[in-house]
């Protein structure tokens, strides 16, 4: 796989959409839960509407932003399968470090960890991992994004929450691509087949 330029070149390659699985660690607790999600990545050029409203809410000039993405997902964990916020969309813009091109800002719609507006700071590591650092008013993430294979994306997270309670998560996203492969189905049938690769 190519060398990643860029944030935006990073964003560009996660275009598509992926199947999750991952597992959290509850340390306190000792305690393990696994989960799944469908996750819709649609990236953003920078002329994109709904950047400039991002940066505009975090009142960052849109004319520095070089892109970002459109998120959204469906999945649930085995023992919170009630919880709606397994749910939901977000909107991503890249603010780029004037003098570092492969670090800078990260702002969103809305957090992971709390659904309020948030700004994260993102640094491409020496093998091509995306690190976003995001810090809440009650606990901070430690996220890396990094590619196996085109086809194949892994993540990882540590939650660190006000008076200890932290959770690690490691989650494998493969990229789901439609075919016209037909499987086991009748001649006249329009139904699709899905080909997940890198799984």
């Amino acid at each position: 796989m190519n060398k990643i330029k860029d944030a935006k070149d990073f964003f560009q390659r996660s275009a598509g959409r992926w199947k999750s699985q991952r597992t959290t660690h509850h340390l306190p607790f000792r305690r393990a839960e696994s989960g799944g999600s469908d996750i819709n990545v649609e990236f953003l050029n920078s002329d994109d509407e709904k950047i400039a409203a991002i940066c505009q809410m975090h009142d960052v000039d849109p004319q520095i932003a070089i892109g970002g993405a459109f998120v959204s997902w469906d999945g649930s964990m085995a023992w919170d399968k009630e919880n709606e916020d397994h749910k939901g969309t977000t909107v991503f813009a890249l603010i780029p470090d004037k003098d570092n091109p492969r670090k800078g800002k990260l702002l969103r719609e809305r957090g992971y960890a709390e659904i309020v507006p948030v700004a994260g700071e993102y640094d491409m590591d020496e093998e091509d991992g995306l690190v976003l650092v995001t810090e809440y008013d009650t606990m901070s993430i430690i996220e890396r994004f990094w590619f196996v294979n085109p086809d194949l994306r892994l993540r990882s997270s540590t939650v660190k929450r006000f008076g200890g309670f932290n959770t690690a998560t490691f989650c494998t996203e493969s990229r789901v691509t439609e075919t016209n492969v037909m499987v086991n189905q009748p001649e006249d049938s329009n139904l699709k087949a899905f080909a997940i690769s890198g799984w």
